[in-house]
């Protein structure tokens, strides 16, 4: 059987690591932003990369897994989403490792630079780790504080499915039950069954007590999310037909072949003491 492999390559000419299990399944993970681009598994295509995203190297790329970090969305006087995501992380495809279970782990970082402590006083080391295995994907944060003072954060590891159908036809299990902020309507009801979608969603949920399953609305399984604890928060999001008509790196349709899922700590920031570490993973597998 063939071998695990990590190769360094490129993705719109810039810099990437594509990982491939010797069964099929593979990722491309670009080193702007740590950010997952691609991850195939059960012969398909599990994650929305837009054909329209940016690839200049600086603007922040429509699809996959962009990390939102230091700061989510416009909660904060940083740049929406925060710097990581369009910041260049280091890796190097020969320090991948072959974990005992035949996972393939790149370990991507981000350290302090001057350009961060320019807009974001604060000594830390940030770190983005991708497991693949043979049906799944495990993306874990994990942050540093190095400094002398609190280190205060929001974060986000903003998920980028690909739908298998249009996602009119598509459902999402396991929030029912659960008072979540409807960001559109600015009202915080209770979620009545399984989410569907087809108009602008932006939902900020609890973290459930379970994993997720997206599936078609006839029943058929397509993917099982789960977030450790550590991600206090769900967002769902889908722009909708007016919205994404809007977005110049989205096509006007786009919007129906994708869904965000994403892990957040969002509503109450994450506080880390000098020398503390914080981490947290959402893991994607396949039904």
């Amino acid at each position: 059987m063939a071998a695990a492999t990590a190769t360094a390559t490129t993705w719109q000419g810039l810099p990437a690591i594509a990982l491939q299990l010797p069964g099929g399944d593979s990722a491309l993970i670009a080193l702007q932003g740590a950010q997952v681009l691609s991850w195939h598994a059960g012969g398909q295509q599990r994650l929305f990369l837009s054909p329209r995203a940016a690839h200049d190297g600086h603007t922040p790329i429509r699809g996959g897994i962009p990390v939102c970090f230091p700061q989510f969305n416009q909660r904060g006087p940083l740049v929406k989403h925060g710097f990581a995501r369009s910041m260049a992380w280091s890796a190097e495809a020969q320090n991948v490792k072959v974990l005992a279970d035949g996972a393939l782990e790149l370990v991507l970082t981000l350290q302090d630079s001057e350009a961060t402590r320019a807009v974001w006083p604060r000594e830390f080391e940030a770190q983005l780790c991708v497991q693949l295995r043979p049906g799944a994907l495990a993306v874990r944060l994990r942050v540093h504080n190095l400094g002398r003072q609190a280190l205060p954060f929001t974060a986000a590891l903003h998920s980028y499915l690909q739908m298998p159908l249009p996602v009119e036809q598509m459902q999402l299990q396991g929030l029912d039950g659960l008072q979540f902020w409807d960001a559109v309507a600015d009202t915080h009801p209770v979620q009545q069954g399984p989410l569907s979608f087809g108009v602008e969603t932006d939902r900020v949920y609890p973290r459930p007590p379970q994993a997720l399953q997206l599936q078609s609305t006839t029943g058929t399984p397509w993917l099982e999310i789960a977030q450790d604890a550590d991600w206090s928060e769900t967002v769902v999001w889908n722009p909708g037909p007016t919205l994404c008509a809007q977005l110049a790196d989205m096509e006007p349709e786009g919007y129906r072949q994708m869904l965000c899922v994403e892990a957040a700590a969002i509503d109450t920031p994450v506080v880390l003491a000098p020398g503390q570490r914080w981490q947290s993973a959402q893991t994607l597998r396949c039904l």
